[in-house]
């Protein structure tokens, strides 16, 4: 099945007290890349997170981003330091009765100091939180993979189109393949007529003609092309990762080409050659997308 590599998700989960945002996107790797920004207060769901997303994603460059809302993402406490409060509240007391200072001692005094009271904040992390968030990553990985299936549609078509051009060239390169013995045949018996003055040397031109036929064969690389593109299309349907042998099998259709291209001598079929290892080309490029 045709998967495209290139990607975006979505997912959003939300309780009472926390609203969680996850995004996540993907493009071409060779292999399954994951980073993810999150609060630091999720960190120990990270492998988790991972793990729900590798179920939908086998194979790119994976970004994900987490944000959280709502107040029950941040706790706030009251943190008070009793042992110094109770330092200032002797000396107050000591500086009242040394000068004579009859002003009461209210809360409202210590309040005033920070380093007596302060309020801290801590970022939440609990049972429910790591739930939302996973909920949130299976939501955004179903979204991602529907597009990339949706992608891989596309290509598959385009694939496929391609592939049907390259067929039809085979076509016409099996029909000039017999002609290129026969152009060598009629060149080497003119020049033999040439060189021996009328008089042919029939066996010798079987001969010549024979050796060169055998060089110049491509029937067998044919064969071997029209394999390679069998497999390229079954492999389309193939329920599991394709692309690292989608690649494969267009270097195998490559070197053949390359093997005919150096076996045949004729201008013709060099350029119905060329005409493939363009067409290649860009199968190799539209492969680089799959997954």
């Amino acid at each position: 099945m045709v998967i495209s590599m290139t990607g975006f998700g979505r997912g959003r989960a939300e309780s009472g007290s926390f609203v969680v945002n996850l995004e996540v996107k993907t493009v071409n790797h060779r292999f399954c890349e994951m980073n993810i920004r999150m609060p630091r207060q999720l960190s120990q769901i990270e492998d988790k997170i991972k793990k729900t997303l590798n179920q939908y994603i086998r194979r790119g460059r994976v970004e994900v981003y987490v944000s959280l809302e709502g107040e029950g993402a941040i706790t706030r406490n009251l943190q008070v330091d009793w042992s110094l409060v109770e330092q200032y509240y002797q000396f107050i007391n000591q500086a009242r009765e040394k000068y004579g200072i009859d002003e009461p001692l209210s809360l409202k005094d210590l309040l005033s100091y920070s380093e007596l009271i302060h309020i801290e904040e801590s970022e939440a992390g609990n049972e429910e939180l790591n739930q939302l968030v996973l909920a949130a990553a299976k939501e955004a990985a179903i979204s991602l993979k529907q597009m990339r299936q949706a992608e891989g549609e596309e290509l598959k078509k385009d694939l496929l189109a391609i592939i049907s051009q390259i067929e039809t060239i085979l076509t016409e390169l099996e029909s000039d393949a017999p002609l290129v013995v026969d152009i060598f045949k009629e060149r080497l018996m003119k020049r033999m007529l040439e060189f021996t003055n009328g008089q042919l040397d029939e066996t010798r031109l079987l001969t010549e003609a024979a050796v060169f036929s055998e060089k110049a064969d491509i029937s067998e690389e044919i064969t071997r092309l029209k394999s390679h593109i069998g497999q390229f299309i079954q492999t389309l349907e193939i329920q599991e990762p394709i692309g690292r042998k989608l690649d494969f099998l267009v270097q195998e259709m490559n070197r053949e080409a390359n093997t005919i291209g150096s076996k045949a001598n004729h201008s013709a079929i060099a350029k119905k050659v060329v005409d493939i290892k363009s067409l290649l080309e860009k199968l190799k490029e539209q492969v680089q997308n799959i997954e």
